[in-house]
């Protein structure tokens, strides 16, 4: 089994490479005016890797209209010192700090961070509250929620979530008191984990139906390790589990995470980048899925950047994104790249 430091050593490898991106063949961008909230993406100074403000803004001004964007916890900026748990209102204090450079208007039209999402220990229970409160405080009107990743397989051919996290999480009772502390503060609970463990989070729903639950990366399709080269049946088992995960009123599903390297695609390993249509055709079916179980209303598309950057260039994801969203209605349309995510985030 793999040891917690070789995971994260592993993880850490796997970075965008600008010489392979920059092969990408340059697209016009479609529907330029359609106005985007990007609701996920992240921002770090890894040793070897870099994705701040800057690179942030050279992504979303890449053609398309992209007015806000979310930013989700990536254990970014922790406080050095102070009590274990306390120590990720850093990574809100940072958040808001780039949101307020953004907000002056220096920066261009593109309002960033403008909803923030951090960490807090869900096993607290009860005792996250305080912690919460402190998030609150600390982000100056804009944090929105926690993502307590909880993504764990038994292969070790798998990287688990940057957490850590047993196998069972979801299903402690002291975590499902930590996301009802959520709810009861008017927060949202973000859920990112892997295929597998989709009838957990059908659980978590049930438990908790007074919080808010935002399913990342639909809902975390695999593709390596036992999970390579079974594509079909992998789509067949997590779409009747999505199907059934859609039953519940409180979840909602960020379309996007399938240009990760532990998914089903391997566009990051081919000679050239995909056009968008590559990405499209390869996507559809799965975005469909989601669209089709938990509607329009219920969706919203994500980059899920710096990380699938692995796979594609900011302009030509969300071109893709426009043509698979091409024979929806105007009204769907505005809910799955600006409407769902302005309001389960409560955006301007």
């Amino acid at each position: 089994m793999a040891t917690a430091t070789t995971i994260e050593r592993q993880r850490r490898q796997f970075v965008p490479d600008e010489a392979w991106l920059a092969k990408q063949l340059h697209e016009p961008i479609l529907e330029p005016d359609l106005p985007i909230v990007d609701p996920h993406h992240h921002l770090w100074n890894h040793t070897n890797h870099r994705y701040l403000l800057d690179e942030l803004l050279a992504d979303t001004g890449s053609g398309h209209n992209i007015i806000s964007t979310v930013y989700i916890d990536c254990r970014s900026m922790y406080r050095a010192d102070g009590p274990v748990e306390m120590r990720p209102i850093g990574e809100t204090e940072f958040a808001n700090g780039v949101a307020a450079m953004s907000a002056s208007g220096t920066y261009g039209p593109t309002r960033a961070c403008a909803g923030i999402v951090s960490y807090v220990d869900m096993t607290l229970g009860a005792r996250a509250k305080p912690v919460l409160e402190a998030h609150v405080a600390a982000g100056n009107g804009r944090f929105r929620g926690i993502r307590h990743a909880g993504g764990w397989d038994p292969s070790p051919d798998v990287r688990n979530s940057h957490t850590h996290p047993p196998q069972g999480l979801y299903g402690q009772q002291a975590y499902r008191d930590g996301v009802a502390q959520l709810g009861a503060l008017g927060l949202t609970y973000e859920a990112w984990q892997y295929h597998p463990q989709l009838k957990d989070v059908i659980a978590l729903a049930r438990a908790v139906p007074q919080t808010t639950m935002i399913l990342n990366h639909c809902g975390g399709p695999l593709g390596i390790g036992p999970y390579a080269g079974k594509t079909k049946e992998v789509f067949a088992n997590w779409k009747a589990d999505m199907a059934e995960l859609a039953r519940c009123p409180n979840v909602v599903v960020k379309l996007g995470g399938l240009g990760m390297d532990i998914g089903p695609f391997d566009h990051m390993r081919r000679p050239v980048p995909p056009t968008s249509r590559d990405i499209a055709d390869a996507w559809k079916p799965w975005i469909e899925a989601c669209i089709e179980a938990f509607g329009a209303d219920r969706c919203m598309f994500e980059s899920n950047f710096p990380v699938d950057k692995l796979s594609t260039g900011y302009a030509v994801l969300w071109n893709a994104f426009k043509l698979m969203a091409a024979g929806v209605s105007a009204t769907e349309k505005t809910a799955l790249f600006s409407g769902t995510a302005r309001r389960i985030y409560r955006l301007p």
